[in-house]
């Protein structure tokens, strides 16, 4: 979940090369596989809650657009002919909880604060397991022993998440002042990993799947793509050290392995580093790390990691640093939760604090084009729902913008969605026997 509504920081993107016209997004696999494409699929949450189903008396099943980002990923697989090597969720799958607390925390002397505005969006109901659940397990199998994948978990795949008794909400909490909401923690894993765990269909015996912590709410992958072979390191939300501890272990037993992190808060929309100030783990509890510590714990410190990925704050953003032994890492944001369009062409208001987001079908595909002195990546936004990028339709910074990155120039908007990234001594840097493939 996510409040914020920010401009990016017009000086980030000076690395970056501007796409100045559109092309149809086309994943169809490279002869000579000098191309490949990792699909991203960020907060799902609102697709797969169980109050934005007909059942519960909206006016369609928004867990039908979920399926249908999941079946278009499906028939786009190198191994259907398509050019998709990896796809990545970054978190936030289903939306509800169902437990107050978990017993780790309640062991430790966590207490609960009263919070009319969360607590009444975001109950415990066990409609997280028998609806919201199965159909996140319903599209993750469409793909599933087809390509490598991943899935980080968000606050919202947690078995609880409350209010802090340490930081409760003010007496009157107004749900667009982030000051008075108090501050939300979440905690327990089994329901992620009765779904994603490392035992899970999804990921036992896969030889791609190749590390895992915590029961696989952190987990590592291997895929093959472009002649290089890539590890893919999936962090829980606000990762504790146990987690970057973890992590760190992994990167040294691949060494030389260009490297990707997707975790679920990151980057906030002015693409600086800095928690979603609503929940926020290391506040709550020191042994969780927020985005900045990640960063100079763990990212920062490994210069095979190239790419990090994040979603859980709304919109987009882009920042490139180079990292403690000079080299550059990119950083990308994408959420599309709280885009309402297809709501309101069904005859909904976006009238609650909270809206009616649902995702409009939007998600990101990166192209990786090999064939150069260096790799580039053409990442675009596409909507399965209204089948269109984003740089192609007429009032997506209309419908979009005001809400997301009010400002931001339309261009501005726009290009936060299609852009290319070269990345610049990358060929040099992963030069290695273990990162080629036939070496």
């Amino acid at each position: 979940m996510n409040m914020i509504n920010a401009s990016l920081k017009s000086g980030i993107l000076a690395s970056f090369i501007a796409v100045s016209t559109a092309a149809p997004l086309s994943l169809a696999a490279s002869p000579d596989d000098k191309t490949f494409t990792i699909a991203v699929i960020p907060d799902t949450q609102n697709y797969l809650d169980y109050t934005h189903q007909k059942a519960e008396g909206f006016p369609f099943d928004a867990n039908k657009l979920f399926i249908e980002q999941m079946q278009y990923i499906a028939d786009n697989l190198e191994s259907q002919g398509g050019d998709i090597a990896f796809v990545t969720s970054l978190g936030d799958v289903w939306q509800h909880q169902t437990l107050s607390m978990d017993e780790d925390h309640k062991a430790r002397g966590f207490k609960i604060a009263p919070n009319p505005i969360v607590d009444s969006h975001f109950a415990p109901t066990e409609k997280a397991k028998t609806v919201e659940m199965p159909k996140a397990h319903e599209g993750f199998s469409l793909i599933a022993g087809k390509v490598p994948f991943s899935v980080a978990p968000g606050n919202h795949d947690y078995d609880a998440m409350w209010t802090d008794a340490n930081h409760p909400p003010s007496a009157n909490p107004d749900p667009h002042d982030l000051a008075t909401l108090g501050m939300l923690h979440p905690g327990g894993l089994d329901n992620f990993r009765s779904v994603f765990g490392a035992n899970s269909v999804f990921f036992k015996d896969k030889p791609w799947y190749v590390e895992y912590n915590d029961g696989g709410a952190d987990s590592a992958q291997i895929f093959e793509a472009g002649g290089y072979r890539f590890l893919h390191i999936a962090l829980q939300f606000d990762a504790p050290n146990a987690s970057l501890e973890w992590a760190a272990g992994v990167v040294e037993k691949h060494p030389g392995l260009p490297t990707i992190v997707s975790t679920h808060d990151y980057l906030n929309t002015d693409g600086e580093r800095k928690a979603n100030p609503v929940i926020d783990g290391h506040v709550v509890d020191p042994i969780h790390n927020n985005p900045e510590m990640v960063w100079q714990k763990f990212i920062s410190q490994h210069d095979q990691i190239f790419l990090v990925l994040c979603g859980h704050q709304l919109a987009q953003a882009t920042r490139m640093d180079s990292n403690a032994h000079g080299n550059p890492v990119w950083q990308l944001l994408s959420d599309y939760q709280s885009r309402a369009q297809t709501a309101i062409d069904a005859g909904g208001k976006v009238e609650s604090d909270l809206g009616i987001g649902i995702g409009d079908g939007w998600m990101r595909f990166m192209e990786f084009d090999m064939s150069g002195k260096d790799p580039v990546v053409h990442v675009r936004t596409y909507s399965t729902h209204y089948d269109v990028q984003s740089t192609d339709h007429k009032e997506y910074a209309e419908w979009y913008k005001d809400h997301e990155q009010p400002h931001m120039t339309e261009a501005q908007f726009r290009s936060g969605d299609d852009f290319k990234l070269k990345l610049n001594g990358f060929s040099k840097r992963f030069a290695t026997k273990a990162a080629l493939v036939n070496q």
